[in-house]
């Protein structure tokens, strides 16, 4: 079988994904946003677009990404505040020459910036 499926509580719903995804980031690797202007670390990643069907409607639709790719949670920053950020593969880039990110909740999850990426906290890993 090449197809599993998991509940995500943020969808509602249950999520069929593909049981091989290759993801072009890892969950402490700072990016950047290809086109809107912020920044953030990883610090979670779904499989395949795992959010609401009324977020993924919101986007406009010439820019809206495909769904079976992964997509990343951030802790996101940008020149007016900080937060979370959903964001698909395609709209990210790598961006660890920029330093580390000033979020306030980076220390709730990582344990130093090093070597242009954080490491997660013994804590969070299982």
């Amino acid at each position: 079988m090449d197809r599993t499926q998991y509940f995500s509580a943020q969808a509602g719903r249950t999520i069929d994904v593909p049981r091989r995804v290759k993801s072009r980031f890892a969950i402490g690797d700072v990016v950047k946003h290809r086109v809107f202007d912020f920044r953030g670390v990883i610090f979670d990643i779904d499989p395949v677009f795992a959010n609401s069907d009324e977020w993924y409607e919101a986007i406009p639709e010439d820019i809206r990404p495909d769904r079976n790719q992964p997509f990343y949670h951030l802790l996101a920053e940008s020149d007016d505040s900080d937060y979370v950020a959903y964001v698909s593969q395609q709209n990210l880039v790598t961006d660890s020459i920029s330093g580390p990110v000033s979020h306030p909740d980076v220390h709730q999850y990582f344990e130093q910036f090093e070597n242009g990426r954080y490491r997660m906290r013994r804590s969070m890993t299982h």
